[in-house]
């Protein structure tokens, strides 16, 4: 079995997007295929002792989900089902999508959702992410004047999308060695 579990929640696609490039870069010996949590359950993430979990920042810092217009179940609702359980000894790694010049005072919010749900839970959050290089004025997910995991902006900085993910899977590999 593959030591990383990949989980994302998204509509639009570009978060599943990222989630696939990781299970490429990382390759299946590493990673297992990428799940969408609308089709997860807490025992999957429970199978695996390092978790990347891929979330998108919707409208005014919402999770995605039924009530941001989501066509399916997403964050929104997984996250709830973690109540109670125990990711002790667990690492999680969170890259969260947002778009600086449009929610510049909301910036990737609902990554520091998943890093405060994971965190109750007991879970060891890895991959924390240096802030310079993006504009934006507020963001929930800067912890420590880091962000609790990678930020891409796939509306403004695209381009640098695949150096940021291979410096960050580089980082997070060392966790895992």
């Amino acid at each position: 079995m593959a030591k990383v579990g990949v989980f994302f929640g998204t509509d639009t696609g570009n978060t599943r997007r990222i989630a696939k490039d990781i299970v490429t870069k990382l390759g299946s010996a590493i990673a297992a295929k990428p799940v969408n949590v609308r089709n997860a359950v807490v025992a999957d993430m429970l199978a695996y002792d390092t978790l990347i979990l891929g979330v998108p920042t919707y409208g005014e810092g919402q999770l995605p989900g039924l009530s941001t217009g989501n066509a399916t179940a997403s964050w929104e609702e997984f996250l709830p089902t973690l109540e109670g359980q125990d990711f002790s000894g667990k690492k999680v790694a969170i890259y969260g999508l947002g778009n600086q010049k449009s929610y510049p005072e909301e910036f990737v919010n609902a990554a520091f959702y998943l890093y405060e749900r994971f965190k109750q839970c007991g879970a060891t959050i890895i991959g924390a992410w240096d802030t310079e290089g993006y504009h934006f004025k507020a963001s929930k997910a800067v912890v420590d004047n880091r962000f609790v995991g990678l930020v891409l902006d796939q509306e403004n900085q695209k381009d640098l999308t695949p150096e940021r993910l291979d410096a960050w899977l580089k980082e997070l590999a060392a966790t895992w060695d």
